[in-house]
Formats: structure tokens, sequence, C-alpha cells
């Protein structure tokens, strides 16, 4: 079955609040790291970075913590 497009709309706005915070303070980490450096080499560093990190980290938070609200389903009483 597909996710509908709410169950969507859900998972990109956790997902949003989730990953800005961890971009913006590896982003606060490389700049001071790589000073001079063009903008596609620090991108060349902090993507794999970012995609592991999201992979292995954030996503896997998300569905044990916000699963229930991303499909939609009402918390039990």
């Amino acid at each position: 079955m597909q996710p509908s497009f709410a169950s969507k709309l859900r998972m990109a706005l956790v997902m949003t609040l989730a990953v800005y915070p961890v971009v913006t303070l590896y982003l606060y980490v490389l700049m001071p790291l790589t000073p001079g450096w063009e903008m596609w080499q620090r991108s060349l560093v902090l993507v794999p970075v970012m995609a592991s990190t999201i992979v292995l980290l954030i996503v896997p938070f998300i569905g044990k913590h916000f699963g229930g609200f991303i499909a939609g389903r009402k918390a039990a009483a």
C-alpha cells in the first residue's frame, strides 16, 4: 500500500525539522576548518557525512519516535 499524500507531507515536515539543525551544526564545524575552499569542495565533504547521518541516525530515530504520527495513527488513550 502506498503512503498517502498527507503521510508524505508529515514525513517531509519531520525530516526537515530533524535535518536542518544537523546540517547547520555540520556547517558551523566545517566552515572554520576549510577557509579558502570552494563551495563544491565543502559540499564534497559535507554530503557524504550528512547522507550517512540521515540514513544511519535520523531516519531510524524518526521511524521509532514519530512513525505513528507520520502514518496518521492516533495515540493510544
